[in-house]
């Protein structure tokens, strides 16, 4: 497998639990309460799986080998990416500080939760089409076999020392469960979708 095909794996996955924040958000704007404990376990998915972990793989270990086989950085894809990254955490930060008060059926929290919902989630899609669709085939064009075979190297050290083991497993069950409850089609989430050795 390629180490992008890996990513995109990944991207699946995220897709599913974005659909989730949607439909949560939507709810809770409708009910004017917001299911924070459905909230929060998205939160704690989007830090750990799709940010420390997913983009962890992409910052670290991707976009420095592309960066090192002569793709720039600024004014390319690279920096573009960068940037999308930081701006989903402000997005995840406004959720993760509105949720609790939305919880309560706060007016005001519930908007300020929607509407950090909204940027992220519209954010994301758009990022990872940009990745799948843009930067992945740049990186194709770029890596040999001895590159593509240091990052699925460099992938598993991430999923064994950096997150642990089971840690993609749990977020995964998560992603389902959150499915599950939002109604959210999860065809996606056997258990081969994620970049780990453990497949």
């Amino acid at each position: 497998m390629l180490p992008t095909s890996i990513l995109s794996d990944e991207h699946r996955v995220i897709e599913v639990v974005l659909t989730c924040l949607e439909r949560m958000s939507d709810q809770a704007l409708v009910q004017g309460r917001l299911d924070q404990v459905a909230a929060d376990q998205a939160i704690d998915f989007l830090r750990s799986f799709a940010d420390r972990c997913h983009h962890g793989k992409e910052e670290n270990q991707l976009f420095t080998l592309m960066e090192q086989k002569g793709v720039p950085r600024e004014g390319g894809p690279i920096g573009v990416m960068l940037r999308e990254h930081e701006q989903g955490r402000e997005y995840i930060r406004g959720m993760a500080a509105s949720s609790a008060a939305a919880g309560r059926g706060d007016a005001q929290a519930l908007q300020v939760f929607a509407a950090n919902t909204r940027g992220y989630v519209n954010l994301l899609r758009a990022h990872i089409h940009k990745e799948d669709h843009i930067l992945f085939p740049m990186a194709a064009r770029v890596f040999d076999a001895e590159d593509e075979n240091r990052l699925i190297s460099a992938f598993e050290t991430v999923e064994k020392e950096h997150m642990g083991v089971g840690t993609h497993e749990k977020y995964l069950a998560l992603a389902r469960s959150l499915a599950e409850k939002f109604g959210v089609p999860a065809d996606n989430l056997s258990k081969h979708a994620c970049g780990c050795s453990h497949k």
